[in-house]
């Protein structure tokens, strides 16, 4: 479907979910096994300046992590800044890094294995400046984080070896959402809440085959999947609407069984448009498939409807 919306209450809500999820940014403290260690080591990580490096799959909560980091640590009044490194340039780097002790902060290098000849050079030499009686020179704290194995890389001498070893003194691994299964309800309200008060609506009540179907879920995806779930049920305001779409999804077996993985993009992409298909079809019978007033009441343009009906099949249906 197109990058259109529908509306339902006061403010439209976009029905293609895809282009909305943002990275989980909130870390959530979790109930599970696997978790309860992990946020032990953040809160003693918060306590120094020494980099520290986050290994987990993509999806598992390493932005969120170097923020929790960052926000319980010393410098949480000062900025913390996210970087991709697959588009830095030193530049960048020399700019956040801060010339002066205020603007100092945490710096948070996404996928460290991206990170280019030039900005690896830069990066070892700030760092580098922490032995010995140089400490207070270096102003900002280094956080890594990456889904790769760093090692691999270094064999291929894609990242230098000498920082990968600077930067992974202090390692933490963070467990995939399969492996915390105990988190899965608490996660899922948390981000139901988000939802709910960005487009000021009421926080659903999931029936308890939803929730069996959530605890059951491999998540390939990890928390952004779970989180684009949980969007798509408050933007439609209607679980067994929303469902319709998640449902195949979150039945179907899981990556480790049938070789395949379920992108979130793919996840959402096809509720969203399962969605929308149900929606427009339900208008369409309330208003006798009067196309025109089912555009009125679903907030597009007569074009827009007569589009999205021929991309679904009844273009031939209803009268005008």
């Amino acid at each position: 479907m197109g990058k259109s919306s529908l509306g339902w209450g006061d403010r439209p809500i976009p029905v293609n979910c895809e282009m909305a999820i943002d990275v989980v940014t909130k870390f959530v403290e979790g109930a599970s096994a696997s978790m309860r260690p992990v946020e032990a080591v953040i809160r003693e990580l918060a306590q120094s300046d020494v980099p520290v490096l986050l290994l987990a799959e993509r999806g598992a909560g390493k932005h969120a992590t170097a923020q929790r980091i960052h926000d319980l640590s010393r410098r949480s009044a000062q900025p913390f800044r996210r970087l991709l490194c697959s588009t830095l340039k030193p530049e960048d780097l020399e700019k956040s890094s801060g010339q002066n002790h205020e603007s100092a902060g945490t710096i948070f290098l996404e996928e460290l294995g991206d990170l280019n000849a030039d900005c690896q050079a830069y990066v070892q030499t700030v760092l580098s400046q922490r032995v010995g009686n140089h400490s207070e020179s270096v102003k900002a704290r280094f956080i890594c984080g990456s889904a790769r194995d760093l090692e691999l890389e270094v064999k291929a001498r894609r990242l230098r070896e000498d920082l990968y070893y600077r930067i992974s003194g202090v390692c933490l691994r963070l467990p995939p959402l399969r492996q915390r299964k105990e988190d899965i309800p608490i996660l899922t309200e948390e981000f139901l809440a988000k939802y709910a008060q960005e487009f000021r609506r009421p926080i659903p009540a999931l029936s308890k085959e939803t929730r069996r179907l959530f605890q059951d879920y491999s998540w390939p995806g990890n928390l952004h999947e779970l989180e684009a779930a949980a969007r798509i049920l408050v933007a439609l305001g209607d679980e067994q609407l929303a469902m319709g779409g998640l449902r195949a999804l979150l039945q179907k077996a899981p990556s480790a069984r049938n070789g395949r993985r379920t992108s979130l993009k793919a996840a959402a992409k096809a509720a969203s448009h399962e969605a929308e298909k149900e929606l427009i079809l339900r208008v369409l019978t309330r208003t006798r498939w009067n196309r025109r007033r089912a555009a009125e009441e679903l907030q597009i343009s007569y074009k827009a409807l007569l589009y999205k009906l021929k991309q679904i099949g009844f273009e031939g249906y209803g009268a005008s």
